[in-house]
C-alpha cells in the first residue's frame, strides 16, 4: 500500500512538472490574436514603489481603459491611436500620448506576431510561466514589455512596461475574463467618462 501511494505521489508531481512548460512565441501570438474583448482587476506596481488597484478592460485591437480604484480614481484609456491619461485630482487637462510610442501598442496591434525579428529581446521560462519581453523594433527607445504567461490555458498574468528613461511599471491581473461585451464609450479619448 505504502509503494503505491509512493508511486501515485510520484506519478503527481511528475506529472504537475510535466504540465507546465515554454510557450513557443508563436502560441503566445495566437492566445494575444485570439482576445477580442476582455476584462480583469488589477493590481499595479509604479515606479516609486506605490501600488495601485483598479479594473481593466481591453478591446482588440487597439483599445484599452485602466479605471483606479480610490483614492487616485483616475482613468487611463488606449483609443483612436492615443493614451489619455486623466487625473481627476489635478487640474490640468488630460495627458495625450501616441499609442505607437508606448509598448501596450504591441499587445493592442490588430495582429501581434511575435516572431517578428528583432522583436522579442527575451523568452524565458521560470518553471511555471512564459516570460516574453518585446519591443518595436524599428523604435526600441519606447521601451519595452515583459509579458508572463501561465500554460493549461494560456493566459495572460501579469506584465511589467520598462519605459524609455528607465522607469518601470508592473501590472498584475486578477482572472482574465475574455469574450465580454464592452461599450465603446470606456474607450472615448475625446471626452473619457467619468467614472
Amino acid at each position: 500500500m505504502k509503494q503505491i501511494a509512493c508511486a501515485l505521489a510520484l506519478t503527481l508531481c511528475s506529472s504537475a512538472a510535466w504540465a507546465a512548460e515554454k510557450l513557443s512565441l508563436n502560441e503566445v501570438s495566437q492566445y494575444l490574436n485570439g482576445i477580442t474583448t476582455a476584462q480583469a482587476p488589477f493590481s499595479q506596481i509604479n515606479d516609486d514603489g506605490s501600488l495601485s488597484t483598479g479594473k481593466l478592460y481591453m478591446h482588440r485591437p487597439g483599445k484599452m481603459r485602466f479605471e483606479y480604484d480610490a483614492p487616485n480614481s483616475g482613468v487611463v484609456i488606449a483609443g483612436a491611436g492615443a493614451v489619455v491619461i486623466q487625473d481627476p485630482k489635478s487640474n490640468q487637462p488630460p495627458e495625450t500620448y501616441p499609442l505607437k510610442r508606448t509598448p501596450l501598442s504591441l499587445i493592442l496591434a490588430r495582429t501581434v506576431n511575435l516572431g517578428q525579428a528583432n522583436m522579442v529581446v527575451g523568452h524565458d521560462f521560470d518553471g511555471t510561466s512564459t516570460i516574453v519581453r518585446a519591443q518595436d523594433p524599428k523604435n526600441p527607445e519606447y521601451g519595452s514589455i515583459e509579458m508572463m504567461f501561465t500554460d493549461s490555458p494560456v493566459e495572460l498574468r501579469k506584465w511589467v512596461i520598462h519605459d524609455g528613461s528607465g522607469g518601470k511599471t508592473t501590472v498584475i491581473l486578477g482572472g482574465l475574463e475574455t469574450g465580454v461585451t464592452l461599450s465603446s464609450r470606456l474607450f472615448n479619448t475625446s471626452a473619457p467618462p467619468s467614472r
